[in-house]
């Protein structure tokens, strides 16, 4: 089977919901502890990418390895997006003997299974050779925090992120992506505000928002 990193990104301000999301309680786990199980079970290696890392490693298995967000230049307190995030991690991956590809997830995302990641990790087996991203898409838009991402797809990222682009979608939508079928929406749910979370616990895990977030 393909061997498989995860990398969790855990950098967003959490602005919308006025609280760290990462920390978020869901019963007897936080949402990051939640994802990182989650991840764990099907994924051989797993990664947490934030500012903050010592904010969140008494939380987390010691096996999970962290990779820490830079600042902008002369700008303390603010960070330079999840794309930037994900470059630095395949810059780390790439460096060493290590996995094909690499799962993304934004930290927030509660409905999301091992039984539903390892069904689409199983999938990767059949992805045309030249693809570089396998990814849901929701509403005719790519969902980037949670899917799969080639390690070689990193020189390209390098370039697209050095003219400036900070967008996934573009970058998406002008390289070879193949879509993962997903017939729930409901799996690509996450939590972005406080009415989120209350609609969330109140319905038993469904809530109407457009999926991942920062």
């Amino acid at each position: 089977m393909t061997f498989l990193a995860a990398v969790i990104l855990a950098g967003g301000r959490s602005s919308r919901m006025g609280q760290d999301k990462a920390l978020i309680s869901l019963g007897s786990e936080t949402l990051l502890q939640r994802t990182c199980r989650v991840a764990a079970a099907c994924v051989d290696r797993v990664y947490v990418v934030t500012p903050w890392p010592d904010r969140y490693r008494s939380l987390v298995p010691s096996l999970v390895r962290f990779v820490e967000e830079e600042t902008l230049a002369g700008q303390s307190g603010r960070f330079q997006g999840p794309l930037v995030a994900l470059v630095r991690s395949l810059d780390g991956l790439h460096t060493q003997p290590g996995p094909d590809w690499v799962l993304v997830l934004a930290c927030d995302l509660p409905n999301l299974s091992a039984a539903t990641l390892q069904a689409w990790r199983n999938d990767l087996a059949t992805v045309d050779p030249n693809t570089l991203a396998y990814l849901p898409q929701r509403q005719g838009r790519w969902e980037p925090l949670c899917g799969f991402y080639r390690v070689t797809a990193l020189e390209d990222l390098r370039r697209y992120v050095a003219g400036g682009g900070r967008s996934f979608q573009p970058w998406l939508n002008q390289r070879s992506v193949e879509a993962i079928a997903v017939t729930d929406d409901g799996v690509l749910a996450n939590l972005n505000t406080p009415t989120d979370w209350a609609e969330w616990s109140k319905t038993g895990g469904k809530t109407n928002n457009e999926g991942p977030g920062r």
